[in-house]
C-alpha cells in the first residue's frame, strides 16, 4: 500500500487528475453495469417462465383433447349395438361370419384408424362364439397373457396402460352386455410418437419434456439439450418438485385424466441473451470511459497547462535564459504564482544583466586587447625576412619553415575571427603537419582524404589542428612497434553532418583513457577544449569520439552539422 501511494505521488499533476477523474466515473458507471445485468436476467427469466406455463398449458390441453378423443372413440366401440350383436349372435355358417366381418366390424375399425392416424390397431378379445379374425378379433384365452388383463378385470371403466417397449399407449375397456354373460375386452394400441408429435416442436432447442400418469408412471420423456446442459438426474420426481438446479421447470396437469406434464428449459441458456445485452452495455461503459478519459484529458490540460508553461519557463531560467515572457489572465492561485514568477524573473534578468554579463563585457576586453597586442603583420614580415635571406643562403628547410609558419600563424589567427572554411582550417593542419614532419626528420607519413566538395563551409577555427597535434605528440611519438609511423586525416559529408577522422598507429590508449580524455583534464591533452566548443557551436548531439587499442593506435572522429547553430 505504501508503494502505491508512492507511485500516486510520483504520478505527473495530469496523470493524477486523469486517474481519479476516471475512477470517481467507472463507479458508477461499473454500479449501473451490474444492476443493468441483474435486471435484464431476472427479467428474461421471468419472461421465459411465462412462456413455458403458456406453452405447457396449450400442449396440455391438446393432449387432453387426444386422449378425450380416444375415450370417445373407445366409447363408440363399447356401446355400439351393431358390435355387441356381432359378437353375440349365433352364426350358422360361416359365410355369415364373414359378411358380419365385411359389413359391421371391418368398416367400423378402418374407419375409426383413417380418421384417427394415431391409433395403429383396435383389437378386441372376447369368448363369443365368433371366431377369429386377424388381429381385430381374438379369443378371450389370449387376453391373461397381456400386461393389462389383471386390471381390466377389476377396472369397469376405460383405462390407459403403458407397453412394455414404451413406444405404444394401450387404452383397455370392457365391453357391457345386456342379458347375456360373455366377457369381452378392447385394446386400442396407439402410438406414442405420433400422440405425443407435437412435444418435439415446442422450441428450437434446449428444452425437456416429461409425461407420466396418474400413478406417476413415466409415460414419455422427450429431451433437446445441448452438451453443455445436460445433467445425469433427470428423474421425474426431481423434475415435479421444481428442484432441478440451473432449470426452470413448470408443471401442468391434464383435467380429467390426472395426467402430469413437465417443460423444463436450462437457466443459462434463457439468460444467453442477457449475456449478449450486457455486451452491449459493456460497450457503451467503454464508449462512456473513453469520453469520460477525453474529457478528464481536456479538463487536466486546462488545468495543467499554466503550470506545464510555468515548469518550461523556469527550466530555461535554469539555463540561463532570462528573457521570458509568461502571464495569466487567471487570478487564481496558478495565476498568481505566474504573476510572483514573472516578477522574479524580470528582477533577475536586470541584476545578471547588471552584474553577470558587465563581467563577461570585461573578460571579452581584455581579451581584444591581449590579441590587439599581436603584431600579425609584424610576424608575417619577420618570417617573409628570414624566408629571403635563407633562399639567398641557399638554406632550403630553412626557407620552407619559415613559410609553413607564416601560412600556420596566418590561419590560426585569421585575422580575429573564430569561424573559418573547411579549406582554410585544412591548411593550417597541413602546414602544422608539415612543421612537425620536418622537426621529426620525417620520421613518419601523413595521409590526406579531404572532400573537395565541402571545402567552403563554416566552421569554427581551430578545431582540427589539436587532433593532429594531439595524434603526434601523444601517439607517434610514443610508437614502439616496428615500420613507419603514419597519420591519417580524412573529412567527408554525412547526411546533414560533416565527419574528420584523425586517425594513427602509435602507441594507443586504454579503455579508460578513452572515457576520461573528454572529461578530464589528463596529460596535457587539449581535446577537451575542442570537445567543449564543438557543443558550443552545434550543440551536445556533436562532439569528438575516441576509439584506441592499446600499442597499435587510436582514432578520433570529429561530427559536426553543416550549419553552425549557435555563434558566438
Amino acid at each position: 500500500m505504501t508503494g502505491l501511494k508512492l507511485q500516486f505521488r510520483n504520478l505527473k499533476f495530469q496523470n493524477k487528475i486523469i486517474g481519479i477523474s476516471v475512477i470517481i466515473s467507472l463507479i458508477p458507471i461499473a454500479l449501473l453495469g451490474i444492476f443493468s445485468y441483474t435486471k435484464m436476467r431476472s427479467l428474461l427469466i421471468e419472461r421465459e417462465e411465462t412462456a413455458l406455463q403458456e406453452t405447457l398449458h396449450q400442449e396440455a390441453l391438446q393432449l387432453t383433447h387426444k386422449l378425450d378423443s380416444y375415450l370417445s372413440t373407445m366409447n363408440l366401440i363399447t356401446y355400439n349395438e351393431n358390435i355387441r350383436l356381432a359378437l353375440t349372435q349365433k352364426y350358422d355358417s360361416n359365410f355369415e361370419m364373414y359378411l358380419t366381418y365385411r359389413d359391421t366390424i371391418d368398416p367400423l375399425f378402418l374407419t375409426i384408424r383413417s380418421l384417427n392416424t394415431d391409433i395403429n390397431a383396435i383389437t378386441i378379445y372376447t369368448d363369443t362364439c365368433i371366431n377369429p379374425h386377424g388381429n381385430i378379433l381374438r379369443p378371450l384365452t389370449e387376453a391373461p397373457d397381456q400386461i393389462w388383463y389383471e386390471q381390466a378385470c377389476s377396472m369397469s371403466s376405460p383405462f390407459f396402460v403403458l407397453s412394455p417397449d414404451g413406444n405404444t399407449l394401450l387404452l383397455i375397456s370392457k365391453m357391457h352386455y345386456n342379458f347375456v354373460t360373455y366377457t369381452s375386452f378392447i385394446c386400442m394400441s396407439i402410438d406414442i410418437p405420433s400422440f405425443l408429435s407435437s412435444v418435439k416442436n415446442l422450441f428450437h432447442s434446449n428444452y425437456g419434456f416429461l409425461l407420466s400418469d396418474s400413478s406417476g408412471r413415466q409415460i414419455y420423456q422427450h429431451t433437446n439439450l445441448a452438451a453443455e446442459y445436460s445433467v445425469a438426474d433427470l428423474s421425474f420426481e426431481v423434475l415435479q418438485e421444481n428442484s432441478l438446479a440451473g432449470f426452470i421447470t413448470k408443471k401442468e396437469t391434464l383435467s380429467e385424466h390426472d395426467w402430469t406434464a413437465v417443460l423444463y428449459r436450462p437457466t443459462d441458456f434463457v439468460s444467453a441473451d442477457a449475456v449478449n445485452i450486457t455486451y452491449i452495455v459493456l460497450t457503451i461503459i467503454l464508449l462512456c470511459i473513453l469520453l469520460i478519459l477525453l474529457c478528464s484529458m481536456l479538463l487536466s490540460k486546462i488545468i495543467v497547462a499554466p503550470i506545464e508553461k510555468l515548469s518550461s519557463n523556469m527550466e530555461q531560467v535554469e539555463q540561463g535564459n532570462y528573457e521570458i515572457d509568461i502571464s495569466s489572465d487567471s487570478t487564481d492561485e496558478v495565476g498568481q504564482l505566474i504573476s510572483s514568477f514573472k516578477k522574479m524573473v524580470h528582477t533577475l534578468n536586470n541584476l545578471v544583466n547588471e552584474v553577470l554579463l558587465s563581467k563577461i563585457k570585461q573578460q571579452k576586453y581584455e581579451i581584444e586587447i591581449l590579441q590587439s597586442q599581436i603584431n600579425p603583420h609584424f610576424l608575417y614580415n619577420s618570417l617573409s625576412l628570414i624566408n629571403s635571406k635563407a633562399i639567398i643562403s641557399g638554406q632550403n628547410d630553412i626557407s620552407q619553415m619559415a613559410r609553413l609558419l607564416s601560412t600556420f600563424y596566418r590561419t590560426m589567427l585569421n585575422k580575429g575571427r573564430q569561424i573559418t572554411t573547411i579549406a582554410s582550417e585544412v591548411e593550417n593542419t597541413k602546414s602544422y603537419v608539415s612543421i612537425q614532419q620536418m622537426m621529426h626528420s620525417q620520421s613518419f607519413d601523413v595521409v590526406y582524404d579531404i572532400d573537395s566538395s565541402i571545402l567552403e563551409c563554416p566552421i569554427p577555427n581551430l578545431l582540427l589542428q589539436p587532433l593532429a597535434e594531439n595524434a603526434i605528440i601523444h601517439g607517434l611519438d610514443h610508437r614502439e612497434l616496428p615500420g613507419q609511423a603514419i597519420l591519417s586525416i580524412s573529412c567527408y559529408q554525412e547526411n546533414q553532418d560533416i565527419v574528420f577522422k584523425v586517425m594513427d598507429n602509435g602507441c594507443g590508449m586504454s579503455d579508460e583513457e578513452c572515457i576520461t580524455i573528454l572529461t578530464q583534464d589528463s596529460k596535457g591533452y587539449g581535446v577537451k577544449n575542442v570537445h567543449q566548443r564543438i557543443q558550443l557551436y552545434y550543440g551536445e548531439d556533436y562532439g569528438l569520439t575516441f576509439h584506441s587499442t592499446k600499442g597499435m593506435g587510436t582514432y578520433v572522429i570529429l561530427r559536426i552539422h553543416q550549419i553552425i547553430k549557435h555563434e558566438h
